[in-house]
């Protein structure tokens, strides 16, 4: 195998390319410019008409197989998330990106993957700053980004949701796939917009 090549990353980037037809080419974030080290090998943000669709690289085995289970390819999954577009903007704001290397981060610490239905309260805003009301974030399987094999096994797209404390409260009485059903009503593709 050639040095340069990733076949686990080119993957990802064609299911992306033959489901969502991103509206140009992605901007990318590499390991060395992440805000922290996370373990990924990079986040990519997708310009998809007035959302960025942004996805995280590392959280499978983009370049060899490694693990020793041939089904699933690394952790089994990499992180996706929907924010705004406005059509000002030629970059997502750096919240995102932050929030995606942290949470890659929490799974290559901890050794414990995320999973479609799991919940998270970070402690305070997930953009960092005040003027928001979301402060937890769910996760649940991407509905336009499906599973697949890859040459080192299969992987998911799990989208994060940025949700408010009631938010959060709710779905610990019922579930988290009650209430992202009930956002989606109003929100179809779950874009997380921290002016909500």
């Amino acid at each position: 195998m050639d040095e340069d090549d990733a076949p686990g990353w080119d993957a990802i980037e064609a299911s992306i390319d033959s489901n969502l037809s991103p509206d140009a080419a992605p901007l990318h974030w590499a390991t060395a410019l992440l805000p922290n080290p996370s373990g990924l090998q990079g986040i990519s943000a997708y310009p998809l008409g007035d959302v960025w669709l942004l996805v995280t690289f590392g959280l499978t085995e983009l370049f060899d197989k490694v693990s020793d289970d041939t089904s699933v390819s690394g952790w089994g999954f990499e992180l996706t998330m929907r924010i705004p577009r406005p059509a000002h903007e030629e970059q997502p704001p750096q919240w995102p990106v932050t929030l995606l290397s942290r949470l890659g981060a929490l799974v290559f610490s901890r050794s414990q993957p995320f999973g479609e239905g799991h919940r998270l309260d970070p402690g305070g805003p997930i953009t960092g700053s005040e003027g928001t009301r979301l402060t937890a974030l769910a996760f649940t399987a991407d509905r336009q980004l499906p599973a697949m094999d890859t040459p080192h096994g299969r992987m998911q797209f799990l989208q994060v949701v940025g949700v408010t404390r009631g938010e959060l409260e709710r779905m610990q009485q019922s579930s988290t796939a009650d209430v992202l059903l009930e956002l989606r009503r109003s929100n179809p593709l779950l874009v997380t917009d921290p002016l909500r």
